[in-house]
């Protein structure tokens, strides 16, 4: 682990290492907050990019966790079909509340609450993602087999159909 780490990511390194996942949080110079800017920085294909998406259950107040390919936009309603319940919006408060990092560089796992996972099923097709290592810099790849365990996601289709 690096101390040069930014605290958060260096917080999310020390959770893949717990985790016995073998992968370094990478600082880039550049903002790896949406998706686009991500896969720019990387140098990959934006549909590599594993976004961390964070909604708020609209019956329970959850934290509902949609880890999406950057190239789809998700199909809320498959989503509440597979959750039993609607998802609305999580302001930037809840979000931080829930997970501990704030938007832009929300990681996939490592959350202060557990949140309710599903995970988009295009990325179970590419042999290494990239998602957020905690900081809007900060970014590490993982398998789409690792991103399942350390999560424990339910795998399915929800990106929205093109229009």
């Amino acid at each position: 682990m690096s101390d040069d780490l930014p605290a958060a990511a260096r917080r999310f390194q020390e959770t893949l290492n717990s985790k016995g996942i073998d992968r370094a949080v990478r600082v880039m110079p550049d903002t790896t907050r949406t998706s686009i800017e991500a896969a720019a920085a990387i140098g990959c294909d934006v549909g590599q990019i594993a976004k961390s998406l964070i909604f708020r259950g609209k019956r329970s107040s959850r934290a509902v966790l949609v880890i999406a390919s950057g190239a789809n936009r998700v199909d809320e309603k498959a989503v509440k079909t597979l959750i039993g319940e609607k998802i609305g919006k999580a302001d930037a408060d809840f979000v931080k509340a829930a997970t501990g990092y704030s938007i832009g560089g929300v990681p996939p796992f490592g959350h202060d609450q557990a949140p309710i996972v599903v995970i988009d099923q295009d990325l179970m097709e590419l042999p290494e993602i990239w998602a957020a290592g905690g900081t809007p810099f900060a970014v590490f790849p993982i398998s789409p087999d690792e991103l399942v365990g350390a999560t424990q996601g339910r795998v399915a289709d929800i990106a929205k159909a093109s229009t």
